[in-house]
């Protein structure tokens, strides 16, 4: 979607707050990462603060919940979870009905791939406009796109530009045959001149006489994008998906490897240059639809594909380790004001956040199997700037760790056979211990990690400040702490602190230099314990210093303060 030009010129990352954050596990081999590092950035100012909340665009209202399909809820008892599953399963997410909080809350879904493959993941296709037969038909997609919206629910589905599966009948015919229009949809070499790709695996593989590129391995050929005509075919695919089936958009899995320069792999000018013309394309096609980009690397390398307009939205991966580094050191690894720059370097609000995907460790793992943890990194996530996604049982401590499979196990429904996902053999094994962590058993406690999240997103969808407002740093006394202020001018403002470390922290000061508030006396209220806090007087300026909203904040915890002038 164009976005105006915004204020907020991009600053380089921190290198206080990003030290030692790059991706730690390596994904599937359509999403591997980076291994470059940040680049240590000049001592810069802190953001000049907006007036008012930036113009931005539905995203910005919504919370993402990140499904794979196959392991979330199966309808008919193949072991394999479908779209008539997921169906079934949206009153979970969201029931439509603004006045019950015991849903998710969640506005938004991401369905990782589900169009026809050979694997299990769907990150190689073999037709780009049918729905993957294990996951039903084209019209149970139009089914769950209308009883989504129904509920207000928006869907975006990954889109897989870069490569096809070797399966497909575009590869198969331009390999079988030299002289067919379809050979140069992929890219050709008679020798193999032994390049080695970003993470040591070759990049050229043989076929009959030649050699053909494929970048993460040899089921998975690269398409050509300097011919125009796969440029224009998947314009179509694209097309289709959101005129004929209603998506809302899409995650498009990683963009900066779509064009090679040479043996430069990754954000050539020609890649950027052909996603600025692609989204130009989907504006013509409907102005609305999101694209969200993965681009697997740090924050200085990720934010220019969102501020040049080549997607609207852009995962930041950098963030994510950030606080899962925190929260298992115990104190944040920089202050607000690093974090401040961090966020600046994208327009206002403008970049996707999470903690945890389907490439990487599940968050319960990374963070030591300590729930207090997860929900401090919970807070963070549904505080901050950016428009937040969940992977599908991260809201009930699911696990998981490498290999892939094993992070993308069947959700945890109830305690009964089969975690409740199917009547069948699951396709691949449950989680062990899910007859105590699984939906069913969280719903009604009131301290469970499903209630904390449901609380949070609850929180996010009704205050506008944790939805548009600023990101104004506040400095504390107390280095195992974090504070930020939220702050949407004529409305509101929320006022955030979270403790990272396992002990208790005593009278912490908080003090802020400038901000949007009005000069006055305002009450203090924490949002997610329903308790009153300590009152806060504000002077000239927006400023203000010394203030303890507690004498003490439990260890692993956050206080999420809404501000209100005293009457």
């Amino acid at each position: 979607m164009r976005r105006p030009s915004h204020l907020a010129k991009a600053l380089l990352i921190a290198t206080l707050f990003l030290a030692g954050c790059l991706p730690q596990a390596q994904p599937t081999p359509a999403s591997v990462p980076a291994t470059s590092t940040p680049v240590p950035a000049p001592a810069t100012p802190a953001p000049t603060l907006l007036e008012e909340p930036l113009a931005s665009a539905w995203w910005n209202d919504a919370v993402f919940y990140e499904v794979f399909v196959r392991s979330f809820s199966d309808s008919d008892g193949d072991g394999i979870g479908d779209l008539n599953g997921l169906i079934e399963k949206l009153d979970y997410l969201n029931d439509g009905d603004p006045a019950t909080t015991d849903d998710l809350g969640v506005t938004g879904i991401w369905l990782m791939p589900i169009a026809q493959s050979p694997s299990y993941h769907g990150y190689d296709a073999v037709d780009y406009t049918t729905v993957e037969e294990d996951y039903g038909t084209n019209a149970d997609f139009q089914r769950l796109i209308e009883e989504a919206h129904r509920r207000g629910i928006r869907v975006i589905v990954d889109l897989v530009l870069n490569h096809t599966s070797v399966e497909h009948p575009w590869f198969e015919e331009a390999a079988a045959n030299p002289a067919s229009d379809r050979r140069d949809w992929y890219i050709w070499s008679a020798e193999n001149d032994g390049s080695l790709g970003n993470y040591g695996g070759p990049v050229w593989h043989p076929r009959g006489n030649s050699y053909y590129f494929g970048f993460f391995w040899e089921g998975m050929p690269d398409l050509n994008y300097r011919n125009p005509a796969v440029t224009e075919e998947m314009q179509r695919v694209a097309r289709f998906w959101l005129e004929d089936m209603g998506a809302d958009g899409f995650r498009l899995d990683a963009i900066r490897h779509l064009i090679e320069d040479g043996q430069v792999y990754d954000g050539t000018p020609a890649t950027h240059q052909w996603l600025a013309g692609f989204d130009d394309f989907l504006d013509s096609v409907d102005p609305e639809a999101l694209t969200v980009g993965e681009v697997w690397d740090a924050t200085a390398e990720v934010a220019p594909y969102v501020r040049n307009d080549e997607v609207d939205l852009a995962f930041e991966f950098d963030l994510a380790q950030a606080i899962i580094r925190s929260l298992n050191d115990g104190k944040p690894a920089g202050t607000s004001a690093d974090l401040a720059q961090l966020l600046s370097a994208y327009p206002l609000g403008q970049l996707a956040t999470f903690l945890t995907n389907h490439d990487q460790d599940r968050l319960m793992n990374q963070l030591t199997l300590d729930e207090d943890k997860v929900k401090v990194a919970a807070s963070l996530l549904l505080t901050l700037p950016g428009v937040p996604f969940v992977y599908y049982g991260e809201e009930i401590g699911m696990r998981g760790a490498k290999p892939d499979e094993f992070i993308r196990t069947p959700m945890l429904w109830s305690a009964e056979a089969n975690a409740g996902f199917t009547s069948g053999e699951p396709w691949i094994r449950v989680n062990p211990g899910f007859q105590k962590a699984n939906v069913a058993t969280q719903f009604s406690d009131p301290d469970s990690l499903l209630s904390h999240y449901r609380q949070l997103i609850h929180l996010r969808n009704e205050h506008v400040a944790l939805r548009r407002g600023d990101f104004v740093p506040v400095q504390t006394s107390c280095d195992t702490t974090l504070a930020y202020l939220r702050h949407a001018a004529g409305e509101e403002s929320v006022l955030v602190l979270a403790n990272f470390s396992g002990q208790e922290a005593s009278n912490c000061l908080l003090s802020l230099e400038r901000s949007g508030l009005q000069p006055g006396a305002y009450t203090a209220a924490d949002l997610l314990a329903g308790e009153a806090m300590a009152p806060l007087q504000v002077g000239d300026g927006g400023s203000f210093a010394g203030y303890s909203p507690a004498a003490t904040l439990p260890g692993r915890s956050a206080a999420i303060l809404l501000l209100k002038v005293a009457s």
